[in-house]
C-alpha cells in the first residue's frame, strides 16, 4: 500500500464527521414530519351558525263531526242453486222419449216428465194386479155370506160351535188376501208412474246424460238439474261483525229456526265480481247464519237467498250458479261516532290530528269499532275536542310542531290551462 501523500500515516482512533451530520439530517426530517401530522390532525375552527329556524309542518286537514253511520259489511261468494239434484231412474227399463225440455240449459216446469222409459211391462202388472183384486173381492164375499149364514144357524143351534170359527177364519183370510191384492194393484201403479221422470221444482237442467233406447237400471244417473225459483250465496263474515247484524235468533234444541221473512231480514245487496264496472244489482235477504264457523278461515257463513236468480220474471240480470258475487250487507247504524277517511290513518291506527286555534301538532292512536275499505269509524270521544284530522302523510311529525294547513284548491282550478296556483290561505 503507497504512504499517504503528507508521509504521515491517519490515526487509528480519530472518528469520520460524515456519519453524524447523516444522523442530523434523519432527525431533522422526523421531527419535521411528526410536527406536519400533527398540524393536519388538528379540525379547523368552524363558525358559528345562527340556530335555524324550526319550520311548521305542512299538511291538509279535515274537520270531522259525530254522526250517526250505517255499517255495511262485504264479503265474497259464489251463486249457488237452492235445489240441485241428479235425476235417476228407480226401476229397469229402456228410455223411450226424452222431452224436448230435457236438454243442457233448457227449463222445464215442476213435475214436468222429462223422460219415459218403456211401460209395456209395468202396465201388464198393473192389469194382473186388478184381477188378483178382482179375485180376493170375489172371495171375501163368498166367505163373508157363507159366515153369515153359519152365525143365524148356530143361533138355532142347528151348527156346531167348530164350524162356525171354521167359516170366521176363512172370512178373515179372504179379507187378507183382498188387502195384499189392492196392495200390489198400488205398487204395480207407482211402478208405472215411476216409468216417468219428473223434477219436483221449477228448474234448468245443467246436463243430460241418458237419451232414447238407454238400458237403464234402478240408480242409473239420466241427468243433473236445478231449481230456479231462488238461489243462495254462502258470505263468511267475521265473527266480530255479527253483532253489527240484526239476525233471526237460532232455534232451540229440537226445534228449526223459523226461516227470515224478506220484509223483517237483514238486506243484502249483491254485485258482480268479474265485472265490477257492470250496473247488476240484485237484492237478496238473509235466512240464516250457519252452525260451524269455516274450518279455514274461521269465519261464520252467512246464507243469502235471492229470489228469481235467472231474472226469468222479472226481467233483472241474470246471477247464474257458480256466479262470483259481492255481497254488501246492510248492519247496525252506529251512532255518535266519527268516520275517518283511511288517508288519515297510519301504521298502527295513529292519527294526527291540529288544534284549531293553536295550530299545533298532536297524534294519538285510536281503536275503531268498526271499518271498511274507506272508512275507520271511531267513538266521538276517540277524537280530541277543536282538533282537525290531518290527512297528509307526514314523514316527520313531532308532538306540538307548528302546522301550516294547505288549503284545497278545486278541481276545475288547478286543472284549467294557464292558472296559477293559489297562494296557502291562513286558517
Amino acid at each position: 500500500m503507497p504512504p499517504p501523500e503528507s508521509g504521515r500515516p491517519p490515526a487509528a482512533d480519530s472518528p469520520s464527521p460524515r456519519p453524524a451530520r447523516r444522523w442530523v439530517g434523519v432527525v431533522g426530517c422526523l421531527a419535521l414530519g411528526l410536527a406536519g401530522f400533527f398540524l393536519l390532525q388538528r379540525a379547523p375552527a368552524k363558525p358559528r351558525l345562527p340556530p335555524a329556524k324550526s319550520q311548521a309542518v305542512r299538511t291538509r286537514v279535515l274537520a270531522v263531526q259525530p254522526r250517526d253511520f250505517p255499517a255495511v259489511l262485504r264479503a265474497q261468494g259464489v251463486v249457488r242453486a237452492r235445489e240441485e239434484i241428479t235425476l235417476s231412474a228407480q226401476l229397469s227399463g229402456r228410455v223411450a222419449r226424452v222431452s224436448a225440455q230435457f236438454e243442457d240449459g233448457s227449463f222445464f216446469a215442476a213435475n214436468e216428465v222429462l223422460l219415459e222409459l218403456e211401460d209395456e211391462d209395468y202396465r201388464t202388472a198393473i192389469a194382473l194386479a186388478e184381477a188378483r183384486l178382482r179375485s180376493a173381492e170375489a172371495a171375501r164375499q163368498l166367505a163373508l155370506l157363507s159366515h153369515r149364514r153359519n152365525e143365524d144357524l148356530l143361533k138355532d143351534k142347528l151348527l156346531p160351535v167348530a164350524q162356525a170359527e171354521v167359516t170366521e177364519a176363512t172370512l178373515a183370510q179372504a179379507r187378507a188376501e183382498e188387502n195384499a191384492a189392492a196392495a200390489q194393484l198400488e205398487r204395480a201403479r207407482r211402478d208405472l208412474e215411476r216409468t216417468r221422470i219428473r223434477a219436483p221444482f221449477n228448474g234448468c237442467v245443467r246436463r243430460r246424460m241418458a237419451g232414447p233406447g238407454l238400458l237403464v237400471g234402478p240408480g242409473t244417473a239420466l241427468g243433473s238439474v236445478f231449481s230456479v225459483d231462488e238461489a243462495e250465496v254462502r258470505l263468511p263474515v267475521a265473527v266480530r261483525d255479527l253483532r253489527l247484524m240484526e239476525l233471526a235468533t237460532p232455534g232451540r234444541r229440537g226445534q228449526a229456526p223459523a226461516p227470515a221473512a224478506p220484509e223483517t231480514a237483514v238486506e243484502v245487496t249483491l254485485t258482480d265480481s268479474l265485472d265490477p264496472a257492470s250496473a247488476m244489482r240484485r237484492q237478496g235477504f238473509v235466512v240464516r247464519t250457519e252452525g260451524a264457523l269455516d274450518e279455514s278461515s274461521l269465519e261464520a257463513i252467512v246464507v243469502v237467498r235471492v229470489p228469481d236468480p235467472l231474472g226469468l220474471d222479472s226481467g233483472q240480470p241474470p246471477l247464474r250458479p257458480g256466479h262470483p258475487v259481492t255481497g254488501l250487507i246492510r248492519g247496525r247504524v252506529l251512532t255518535n261516532v266519527v268516520a275517518l277517511p283511511r288517508d288519515a290513518v297510519r301504521e298502527l291506527n295513529l292519527v294526527n290530528f291540529v288544534h284549531r286555534e293553536k295550530l299545533t301538532l298532536t297524534s294519538r292512536r285510536i281503536t275503531p269499532v268498526w271499518s271498511d275499505e274507506e272508512h275507520l269509524v271511531v267513538p266521538a270521544e276517540a277524537v280530541p275536542a277543536e282538533h282537525l284530522v290531518a290527512t297528509t302523510h307526514l314523514v316527520y311529525a313531532p308532538e306540538g310542531a307548528k302546522v301550516e294547513v294547505i288549503p284545497d284548491i278545486p278541481a276545475a282550478t288547478t286543472n284549467a290551462p294557464g292558472a296559477t296556483p293559489r297562494s296557502p290561505a291562513k286558517p
